[in-house]
């Protein structure tokens, strides 16, 4: 096991043993436990109570953070000519279509999020084994294959992110950057569990919410209230 260093039991040390912490009280307490001489990433790790294997427990959306993501994220618009004044308007970093496919088919994927129109879709079909793994394939239920391009720029731009339970029942995700105020961080995390909520499949039987976790890069997890903020 490896040793810990000085800071990071600086930060064990201010997390209380057993405690589960309001939203608030995390909120605050992150950014002190980080460490990090960059600026870390926030985020929020929520077990839930379904079985991804079965279609009808999937947890899957999409949740705009009010204060952003704290990230610039890199936008690639796989559109039609008609369409590209259209993206680069919206703030698309990468705009095209069959020079960008040829570069993904090279294996290229430097971008963190594509969306492009459902007549193009079909194009993207053969190169599902090079976004697939990266999570870059767009999706309709997540609003990256659209005909209103320009708005799916401007909402990925301004913090809308995507979400999905992974086999082991977790919906991981980044809710902001150390640098936030508080405030900031507990509104987004709010933000995103009540989303969670919403989503809730019918066919979840017991406890939907088992357990919430807050982190930062290369930070202790705290633990938090189930019942805060949903």
């Amino acid at each position: 096991m490896a040793r810990l260093t000085r800071k990071q039991k600086e930060a064990v040390a201010k997390i209380e043993k057993d405690k589960v912490y309001s939203l608030k009280e995390a909120s605050a307490l992150i950014k002190e436990i980080t460490n990090t001489k960059f600026d870390a990433s926030v985020d929020l790790a929520v077990r839930l109570g379904v079985d991804p294997r079965k279609a009808n427990q999937m947890v899957r959306g999409v949740v705009s953070l009010p204060h952003g993501t704290g990230k610039d994220v890199k936008v690639l618009a796989l559109v039609t000519p008609d369409k590209e004044a259209e993206a680069k308007d919206a703030g698309a970093d990468f705009v095209g279509l069959q020079e960008y496919l040829d570069k993904i088919k090279g294996g290229w994927t430097d971008v963190d999020v594509i969306i492009t129109m459902p007549s193009v879709m079909g194009k993207l079909g053969p190169l599902g084994r090079v976004l697939g793994p990266r999570g870059l394939m767009p999706n309709p239920k997540t609003g990256t294959v659209t005909m209103d391009v320009a708005k799916a720029v401007t909402e990925v731009k301004a913090g809308k992110i995507d979400f999905k339970v992974d086999k082991t029942g977790i919906v991981h995700a980044a809710i902001g950057k150390s640098s936030f105020s508080a405030d900031k961080i507990e509104g987004n995390a709010n933000e995103l569990l009540t989303t969670l909520m919403k989503l809730k499949p019918t066919a979840s039987k017991g406890t939907y919410v088992k357990s919430i976790y807050m982190s930062s890069t290369m930070s202790p997890s705290i633990a938090i209230d189930t019942k805060i903020g949903v």
